[in-house]
């Protein structure tokens, strides 16, 4: 069993589930006080580190509300669109892993807004961190679960969302390199988060458009099972939801025929072609 199911193991109860509509919600107030006046986030609720010291304590929570100025029409696609990318990887990576990925996010982002006050001083306070990459970086986790997922961009041309990951990740080192200290920040901590989450998972199973069908057809045979009947089953040790309520129970994309695993085989079984 690896670090991350010994974690959720003990600690996984407390996960938010559905966390990406909280999330949304908060971004839809940023976003509604960004088309008032963008100021007032910065005066009353961004990651002001002086005034944090100072009493202000509410801004480690409120920073996360920062939503881009920008029109009515494209804010709600951005607010529909991280709506979407979050709950999809909530489902598959569980409520618990899904959890640790944004509030890591959030971390990296606090403490290196605190190092940056420790060495540039109040000059933080003027350009203070936003969470932007961060919800970026959601897409580009996305990408990596789903790699074969199609996006159609301007709502004609469909690109698979592993060549738009390359094409952010491109834009990411040219703002990287062109940027001031605060952007080099914002954006190393969130691609170090990924990376960190993505090494602390290692076998990080891919989602394809044909598993996904597959999986929506299973769930739609298991709604007509007999009253019960386990709906789900490890393949290698065969336990069921009924045998231990705190087990989940994940497909395997690579093995062939729909296998579903317990998060104790999920990792360690061998693929079958």
């Amino acid at each position: 069993m690896g670090f991350l199911e010994k974690l959720e193991r003990k600690i996984g109860r407390y996960a938010i589930k559905n966390l990406m509509m909280y999330l949304t919600v908060l971004y839809s107030i940023g976003f509604a006080i960004s088309l008032i006046n963008i100021e007032i986030y910065y005066n009353y609720l961004s990651l002001d580190i002086p005034k944090i010291l100072s009493g202000q304590v509410w801004r480690i929570l409120t920073w996360t509300m920062y939503a881009p100025d920008q029109s009515i029409f494209f804010g709600a696609i951005m607010l529909y669109l991280y709506y979407n990318l979050g709950s999809n990887l909530e489902r598959v990576w569980g409520s618990f892993r899904f959890n640790l990925y944004m509030f890591m996010g959030y971390f990296f982002l606090i403490v290196g807004a605190f190092v940056l006050y420790a060495i540039y001083g109040d000059f933080v306070s003027y350009y203070p961190l936003t969470p932007d990459s961060l919800n970026m970086s959601i897409f580009l986790a996305f990408a990596v679960t789903y790699p074969e997922m199609s996006f159609y961009v301007y709502f004609v041309l469909p690109i698979k969302a592993k060549y738009l990951a390359f094409v952010y990740l491109l834009i990411e080192a040219y703002s990287f390199i062109m940027g001031g200290v605060i952007t080099k920040v914002s954006i190393g901590l969130s691609l170090f988060n990924f990376v960190i989450f993505y090494l602390l998972t290692r076998n990080w199973y891919r989602i394809s458009p044909k598993s996904i069908a597959g999986r929506a057809k299973f769930k739609k045979a298991a709604k007509i099972r007999p009253a019960g009947e386990s709906i789900h089953k490890c393949a290698v040790c065969g336990r069921t939801e009924k045998d231990d309520d705190t087990l989940e129970f994940r497909f395997c994309s690579k093995c062939k025929g729909n296998l579903e695993y317990c998060s104790d085989h999920l990792y360690t079984h061998i693929h079958v072609e």
